[in-house]
């Protein structure tokens, strides 16, 4: 072995190892134009993106553009854009009919609903079109990335990129990795998260991350109070806004995120880590059942079919 050197056949010398060329994020899809979808799209287009947005029905596109231009128009009213800013945002915002309308996109975003099985029948069917180094990204609030990101042709590529409900008022994104976003990913979302303005809190892959991990249980909790008669929506929302000074009461923010969202989050909070503090409300289940999923559905713990909310309990 004596006779065996460095730089023969057997041992090369050593090369300098190459860095993989990551071109930047230029283009940008998004799917599913619902609430968050539409948020999404409005930071990014106005962040100088162009923005496709991919959902079942063309419909909700329009509804969701119709909502961007008008929450654009607002931001314009207050002088915090230009009315040239937005219409040129506006301007970057196309539909894709199929997800081969997604295929040049540099970076993708699922903004579907928080049902596990619904985004993993998504990504299925969406890989065989992205790029071979696009970036996907589930804006889930609360499903493992890691499970998520196995049913996926890239592994490696694929984050956890968790915007705050509203989108554009909101200044926080979670960045979760899985277990095998590789660190080219985790930076290039990180930076691209960056451009929008938006401040960026890493978190580990468990259930429901940090937020929502703290935030829903305080929602259910609530709820709990609410169930047991200790006190009426009112007195619980009052108590909360003016007693610790919180922007809107527990149940007025249920009704905004949307019962059915809660529930989902604490039954993955309840099912992940095996905790009975966990235990999902039944009076939210209850609520869930009967349609009644806060304002998107006009009713939840307040009614809003009138002029002004009403408690329904």
């Amino acid at each position: 072995m004596d006779d065996i050197v460095q730089g023969s056949e057997l041992y090369p010398e050593p090369t300098a190892k190459q860095e993989p060329k990551v071109e930047p994020i230029k283009k940008v899809g998004i799917v599913g134009a619902g609430q968050m979808g539409r948020g999404i799209a409005h930071v990014v287009a106005l962040g100088g993106y162009d923005v496709a947005i991919n959902d079942l029905e063309k419909e909700r596109f329009d509804a969701a553009v119709a909502t961007i231009e008008k929450n654009l128009s607002r931001q314009v009213a207050s002088g915090k854009i230009t009315e040239a800013e937005r219409d040129k945002a506006l301007g970057r915002i196309t539909f894709a009919e199929k997800y081969e309308g997604l295929a040049e996109a540099d970076l993708v975003v699922e903004a579907a609903t928080e049902d596990e099985t619904v985004k993993r029948k998504i990504f299925v069917a969406l890989c065989p079109f992205l790029k071979p180094d696009a970036v996907l990204a589930t804006n889930t609030s609360s499903i493992s990335i890691t499970r998520l990101a196995a049913t996926t042709d890239r592994p490696e590529r694929f984050i956890g990129m968790h915007f705050m409900n509203p989108v554009p008022v909101m200044e926080l994104v979670e960045m979760i990795r899985g277990i095998a976003t590789d660190d080219v990913t985790f930076s290039r979302a990180k930076d691209f998260v960056e451009t929008l303005h938006k401040t960026t809190a890493v978190s580990e892959d468990f259930p429901a991350f940090m937020v929502n991990r703290i935030l829903l249980p305080m929602i259910n909790e609530a709820v709990y109070t609410l169930y047991e008669g200790v006190g009426s929506v009112d007195a619980i929302d009052t108590a909360m806004r003016l007693g610790a000074h919180h922007p809107m009461g527990p149940l007025q923010l249920a009704d905004f995120i949307g019962l059915d969202t809660c529930l989902s989050i604490m039954q993955v909070l309840y099912e992940g880590l095996a905790d009975s503090k966990y235990r999902p409300c039944p009076l939210l289940v209850k609520y869930v059942e009967a349609g009644w999923l806060g304002r998107k559905s006009q009713r939840g713990f307040y009614d809003y079919r009138g002029e002004e909310p009403m408690p329904t309990r």
